[in-house]
This record gives C-alpha cells, sequence and structure tokens, in this order.
C-alpha cells in the first residue's frame, strides 16, 4: 500500500511539472506576414509557417503578435472574437511593410480578420476569388 501511494504521488507530481513545462513553454511573441498570392490574391503565415487564408499560433499571455503587411494592397486588421487584445500602432496597414503590434493580456482565444483595400501596385494579377482571411492566436 505504500509502495502504491509513494508511486501514485511520483505520477501526480510528473503530470504536474509536465503541465508546468507545457504552458512555459508558450512563446513571448510572434509574426504574422501577408502576403500577395496570385491564387486568391492574399494569404498569411505565423511565424514563417504554412501561407494560407487561415493561420494559427500560440502566445503567452501578456505576449505579443507583429502582423506586417506585404501584400500589394492595404489590410485592416479586426479583431472578430476573444477577450480585448491591444493594438500599438494602426491596425490600418495602408501600405507595403506597414506593421501593428498586437498585445495579449488575458488567456484565450483570439481570432481576427482583415479587410482588404484596393491593389496601390497596378498590373498585378490574381485567378480565383480572394481569400477571406482568419487568424486564431491561443494564449495561455
Amino acid at each position: 500500500m505504500k509502495r502504491l501511494l509513494v508511486s501514485s504521488i511520483g505520477t501526480v507530481a510528473l503530470v504536474l511539472a509536465a503541465a508546468a513545462v507545457a504552458v512555459a513553454a508558450a512563446p513571448q511573441s510572434g509574426s504574422v506576414l501577408i502576403r500577395h498570392e496570385v491564387a486568391h490574391c492574399h494569404a498569411w503565415s505565423f511565424n514563417g509557417g504554412a501561407i494560407g487564408a487561415t493561420a494559427s499560433g500560440t502566445v503567452a499571455r501578456n505576449g505579443t503578435v507583429t502582423v506586417k503587411n506585404n501584400d500589394v494592397m492595404s489590410h485592416k486588421l479586426y479583431q472578430l472574437s476573444g477577450p480585448k487584445a491591444v493594438f500599438t500602432g494602426s491596425p490600418n496597414m495602408a501600405h507595403m511593410g506597414a506593421s501593428v503590434k498586437v498585445t495579449f493580456p488575458a488567456a484565450g482565444v483570439y481570432v481576427f480578420g482583415t479587410k482588404a483595400g484596393e491593389d496601390y501596385m497596378k498590373g498585378i494579377k490574381t485567378v480565383g476569388a480572394d481569400n477571406v482571411l482568419r487568424l486564431k492566436i491561443t494564449v495561455r
């Protein structure tokens, strides 16, 4: 019985330690890049991951994500759901290279979208309907 109790306590301690490491492993910051795509006009990626209409990532509580617009059209970043995020700089990224920093003060799931403007470069061709961009940031 003593051996079982010691073993159970050890197992619980390992599970709690693993959970603490998982929570601590969330990065403090991340980056999102919006870029032009021939197919469906624009897409984005989180921390250099897959490019697409949807992207997701994880940051720590009070962490930040910098969103940079490298598309040939303006993009206004807006929050769709989740706890209130804090924008530093203008979420209206009106030119190529513009960026905005988003801070996440509370744990939860934050969802963002963009409203694309008009192309500011002539001669850009695209195929298919424009993507509707969605970004999901999980904050631990």
